[in-house]
């Protein structure tokens, strides 16, 4: 499993005054210190996407951003590269800033639960989306070229040098026939390149919580460690459906039955409503819409919630990418180097595989290299579900691997291309030594690598969908047949964009964030 973090607990206790090159004017861990306040926006998830979107709305509107973890700055074990892969070796369903769950599939992944998300324990990997998938969700192309470029300004490094592993790992791929070499390049483009990381020149990383200190410090609040239990509505009574009015919530380290509100400014005549905008990610966002009583009305009843919005898509569509992870096998001195992230990837077979290169722990004193591998676009489809009404827990998820042959089929031949990777003469002179194949003994059968697909797929923690656009919200990302909700994460996406979404998802952020912000100042 290629997902990375180390268990540490990090709790703040009262509000922070805090320079910009961290984070903003305040932070605060104390329910109280914004319970029965009301915001122009309420932001559930200060993740990838929800940084920026509250960045955004700030510089307009009060701003309530809701974290369930802690916070990322001064520690190490996020900031420092070197700790890149030390978090599978720590971890904890409870408290760990990487929370582990595994599918019912089988297969171990993780989410993050710290200020800034996912991007504050992944790789730092950073590459742009494909035309075809900006176009295909109808966005901007303009907008979203300046969304990027405004996240690319703070927390996006380009590598002027490469590791000399990194620089074999590109040499490997064109020797395997990922072609052309692109060089440096953000765009998805086919064959092997360099591509930016969030990673700066001193190995140090910089999360989407940076993108933070762009919002307007006087309007907005940041409460971390807070669990949200549901969104409130109210009910117009005159014809329309029901509408958001705030959030329930709870300290999320705090044994206590202790339940807190906040809620959204009621306009002044004439003028609009805010929204609560769930960006709590793919199992988080369909999971606060089924606790709110937004889902399929049997499963809801399963629950004991009382039924809102009859959803029957909530939770339906999610979708992992098949991965495999290949260790080569590395001297005893090589193992001694530090964990690294990627600095090429490469695009291969008409853009279907995404292939690449890590240094992970196996121990706190000894690391692998490994190659690895995913299947872009996978077909099977999986469905997520509640075992329980408590927002601290995992909800249960399958996807579904191989549900459909092609993605077998696809499997199959990806598992050539990482055994074409590892044997090339890049590769064998650099390790000096021959590297043999998934199933030893010489070249793999298809029918081996079959099975090895089946019982070794694992993830990169590119998951997504479960609140699907036209299904569950419309194109403003605004739920279905309720007002003043929205989403807006990777449960919204039916693909996973590029070669790793990051990037997408912090510019969607800051995308969305300015088309929120034309629609209320009566722009386009």
């Amino acid at each position: 499993m290629l997902y990375f973090i180390l268990f540490v607990s990090l709790s703040i206790c009262c509000f922070i005054h805090i320079n910009a090159a961290s984070i903003g004017p305040f932070i605060t861990a104390d329910v109280n210190e914004v319970a029965g306040k009301s915001f122009d926006y309420i932001v559930v998830g200060g993740g990838t996407c929800g940084c920026p979107l509250a960045a955004t709305l700030s510089k307009s509107y009060s701003v309530l951003l809701v974290e369930r973890g802690g916070s990322p700055y001064g520690n190490d074990l996020i900031e420092d590269e070197s700790s890149l892969t030390l978090y599978s070796l720590i971890t904890n369903e409870s408290s760990s800033f990487a929370q582990p769950f595994v599918s019912e599939d089988g297969v171990a992944n993780y989410r993050g639960r710290v200020l800034g998300g996912t991007t504050a324990i992944n790789g730092g990997f950073y590459s742009r989306a494909g035309k075809d998938f900006i176009e295909r969700a109808g966005w901007d192309a303009e907008l979203v070229k300046d969304a990027y470029e405004w996240v690319e300004s703070k927390v996006v490094f380009r590598p002027y040098h490469l590791t000399p592993w990194q620089s074999v790992v590109k040499e490997a791929l064109v020797e395997a026939g990922v072609t052309p070499f692109n060089g440096f390049t953000l765009e998805h483009v086919k064959g092997t390149k360099i591509t930016s990381r969030i990673f700066d020149g001193n190995r140090k990383r910089h999360t989407a919580a940076d993108l933070l200190t762009f919002g307007n410090f006087e309007r907005l609040t940041v409460l971390l460690n807070a669990t949200v239990q549901n969104v409130i509505f109210q009910h117009a009574g005159n014809g329309r459906g029901p509408r958001a009015r705030g959030i329930r919530f709870f300290n999320s380290y705090n044994n206590s039955s202790d339940v807190y509100e906040v809620y959204l400014n009621q306009p002044k005549k004439g003028g609009s409503w805010g929204d609560v905008i769930l960006s709590a990610g793919a199992l988080g966002s369909p999971q606060l819409l089924i606790l709110s009583g937004i889902g399929p009305h049997e499963h809801l009843k399963q629950l004991n919630i009382a039924p809102l919005i009859n959803t029957t898509e909530v939770g339906k569509g999610i979708q992992d990418n098949p991965t495999l992870a290949f260790a080569l096998n590395i001297s005893q001195a090589l193992q001694k180097q530090p964990p690294a992230g990627s600095q090429i990837v490469g695009i291969a077979n008409d853009f279907r595989f995404i292939i690449g290169s890590l240094t992970v722990a196996m121990s706190l004193n000894t690391t692998s290299k490994i190659i690895t591998a995913k299947i872009a676009d996978p077909l099977s489809r999986g469905e997520l579900r509640l075992n329980s009404t408590d927002p601290r827990q995992n909800p249960s998820v399958k996807f579904n691997y191989f549900e459909k042959e092609s993605d077998l089929d696809e499997c199959v031949q990806m598992a050539r291309l990482i055994e074409s990777a590892a044997r090339t003469e890049s590769i064998e002179k650099f390790l000096g030594r021959k590297q043999s194949g998934f199933v030893d003994g010489g070249a793999s059968t298809e029918e081996e690598l079959r099975e090895y697909c089946k019982k070794n797929v694992s993830s990169i923690g590119h998951y997504h969908g479960g609140c699907l656009v036209g299904s569950v919200v419309d194109g403003d990302y605004k739920v279905f047949g309720v007002d003043g909700l929205r989403v807006l994460d990777g449960s919204t996406f039916l693909d996973s964009p590029g070669s790793n979404p990051m990037a997408t998802l912090m510019m969607l952020g800051r995308y969305q964030g300015i088309k929120m912000l034309r629609e209320r100042h009566g722009r386009k």
